[in-house]
């Protein structure tokens, strides 16, 4: 088509694709429901007449973004930031399990995102709907969402009661499966690393309390330390703690990979043998946790099954479905922070 030709219709191309309007404007969007053959025919139309989709007018027609506002839920006064590589890798899977469903990711955070995600999400027409990773302590910001008939979904603790799908690894089973490793390989006084003031972690403390009763083993509650989610608070944490008590542990729970990082650098300062004098384990199993020295022991969250599930959950919403939780499974993934078994 030359410059002096009218611009082609979208009308026009699905005529020459020998197609609908609708499987012409889809295929344009790449949207896996359209058969690959039908989409890359369309496309390189597309191509040969110089069309190109408005995207802006597609939106106002229709009044959808196909994109979805992913937030992370971040805790008020908390070091954790968008830079950890659990979020990092479930933002990744995400993005993937999205794209292959035709929309695309817009990443936020709940600073940037004021109080009210209703209006400066929805109604301002950036997104279609919204996947919060984190419950954090206060879900007040997600409720008022949901309230708002917002489609959405959270990543945190499954087993919550809440009138929105919460999609998230069975924390329990995870904190029963760290901290019973390490009592079964001699560990009797085993610190817990997280505040279990948050959902997601009350589970991991309570699977952590559980294994301690089930070996009639005696908990200290004074080891329980309710920190934030980052290496350096976990490094100076266990810093003070030597200082002011020595070492008078013998095993960690942490709970996340980058709590555990932090407390095995204080540890390896100090010249105490892991896993001779503690064993160490983490949780959600990032690619840091193989490479470490000593490697790891890690609690591991399949991300990318997560990931299409809160996808599919989300786009229920959309079609009008009923949506529904998902506990992920736990897998302990055993390395060298903590004894191995026997051959």
């Amino acid at each position: 088509m030359s410059k002096s030709e009218p611009r082609l219709t979208l009308a026009q191309l699905a005529q020459l694709a020998g197609v609908s309007t609708s499987t012409a404007s889809r295929a344009l969007a790449n949207n896996p429901l359209i058969k690959q053959q039908t989409r890359e025919k369309v496309q390189a139309l597309a191509r040969e007449h110089n069309y190109s989709v408005n995207a802006a007018a597609s939106r106002l027609r229709t009044r959808k973004t196909h994109v979805v506002a992913v937030i992370l839920n971040l805790i008020e006064h908390t070091e954790q930031s968008i830079t950890d590589p659990f979020l990092l890798k479930i933002v990744g899977d995400l993005n993937k399990a999205l794209n292959a469903r035709g929309y695309e990711l817009l990443l936020s955070n709940s600073f940037m995102a004021t109080d009210d995600w209703a209006n400066y999400f929805i109604s301002s027409q950036r997104a279609d709907g919204m996947i919060v990773i984190g419950q954090g302590k206060s879900t007040e910001k997600i409720d008022n969402a949901a309230s708002a008939g917002v489609p959405l979904v959270v990543w945190g603790e499954p087993k919550t009661q809440a009138p929105y799908p919460i999609v998230g690894g069975d924390n329990y089973a995870g904190g029963y499966q760290a901290t019973d490793c390490l009592i079964r390989h001699g560990a009797r006084r085993i610190m817990f690393l997280g505040d279990p003031e948050h959902a997601e972690m009350r589970e991991r403390y309570n699977g952590y309390c559980q294994a301690h009763r089930d070996h009639q083993l005696e908990r200290n509650p004074a080891l329980t330390a309710a920190i934030d989610i980052t290496s350096k608070t976990a490094y100076d944490y266990i810093s003070d703690w030597i200082r002011e008590h020595g070492l008078s542990f013998d095993g960690i729970v942490c709970i996340s990979d980058m709590v555990a990082l932090g407390a095995l650098k204080a540890l390896k300062e100090r010249y105490v043998s892991i896993p001779g004098d503690v064993s160490i384990i983490g949780y959600d199993d990032i690619s840091l946790a193989e490479l470490m020295h000593p490697s790891l022991t890690t609690i591991r969250q399949n991300t990318q099954q997560a990931a299409e599930a809160m996808v599919a959950e989300l786009i229920n919403q959309f079609e009008g479905k009923p949506a529904n939780p998902h506990v992920i499974e736990t897998t302990l993934i055993t390395r060298r922070s903590t004894p191995h078994d026997p051959d």
